[in-house]
């Protein structure tokens, strides 16, 4: 009798995920593959999808896979040092690291974002210091480089997160025994600490490339809409144009990079140790 009662608790409690899941997950994907996969008459169709291979789209896909894969090489080389020296200190991680990754991505991503238009406009906070010490001013807004400055500010601590949380999970007396054996601080960063810490980077670099990839509003705000990133050309498709279907098709075309990142991470994170939360 309790234990049928303890079923029947579990189920009600998993009600409300099961219709959040159901009414924000399911029913729009659901949505998206049958836009994606049919014309303007509800007709099967291949065509949407092939509006990837247009010379504009392509352009678009390839410079969003440069700049992300760019943005995430950054975030990698910054978060990893930074990781390594939380995991080395007596960090409370409810206390410091949640102030101090968590916190900001608490505001709201377009205030964020706007932040940086503000600093890197032509006469934005930035520019006007350096006019101050009669420094030569920054014109970097509305070019790639302020794109990828927006993608590492936004998304450095979905790599921070995963790598610190790896780390704090290596046993210290499989350093120390590495160290008493005559190995090296390299060796055992290279031996012992990365290979150790795979899980987490994996985790990290998909957390950082995936959302840099399908992102419109970094591109669209620091870009100043001169820069299409693939992101943008599926929010004209879906705002300007009104047209679902091909927007709707070069979404499931991204899909594939959000399927293979799973994939990635199901092969080297099989225990889940890379997970930020």
């Amino acid at each position: 009798m309790r234990r049928l009662l303890s079923l029947k608790s579990k189920r009600i409690l998993s009600g409300p995920y099961l219709f959040w899941a159901v009414s924000f997950i399911i029913i729009p994907l659901l949505m998206i593959v049958y836009y994606g996969m049919t014309d303007q008459d509800g007709a099967f169709t291949w065509m949407n999808l092939a509006k990837i291979t247009t010379p504009e789209n392509l352009k678009a896909l390839g410079l969003a896979l440069l700049l992300s894969f760019i943005s995430t090489i950054i975030c990698l080389l910054m978060a990893y040092p930074l990781a390594m020296i939380l995991s080395k200190i007596n960090v409370n991680q409810t206390s410091f690291v949640v102030l101090i990754f968590i916190l900001p991505m608490w505001m709201n991503f377009l205030l964020r974002t706007l932040a940086w238009q503000t600093l890197l406009e032509k006469n934005g906070v930035i520019n006007g210091i350096l006019s101050f010490f009669h420094l030569p001013s920054l014109s970097i807004i509305n070019t790639p480089y302020a794109i990828i400055l927006g993608m590492v500010y936004n998304f450095l601590p979905f790599m921070v997160l995963p790598i610190y949380n790896i780390l704090v999970k290596i046993d210290k007396n499989v350093i120390d025994a590495a160290l008493d054996l005559g190995a090296s601080n390299f060796q055992t960063l290279t031996k012992i600490i990365i290979p150790l810490s795979i899980p987490g980077v994996i985790s990290g670099i998909t957390m950082v490339f995936v959302p840099a990839l399908t992102t419109f509003v970094i591109s669209d705000l620091l870009g100043g809409s001169k820069i299409l990133l693939i992101g943008n050309v599926i929010e004209q498709e879906f705002k300007q144009g009104s047209n679902w279907h091909v927007g709707s098709g070069l979404s499931l075309v991204l899909m594939i990079f959000i399927i293979l990142s799973m994939a990635l991470i199901a092969k080297y994170d099989k225990d889940g140790e890379g997970n930020a939360f």
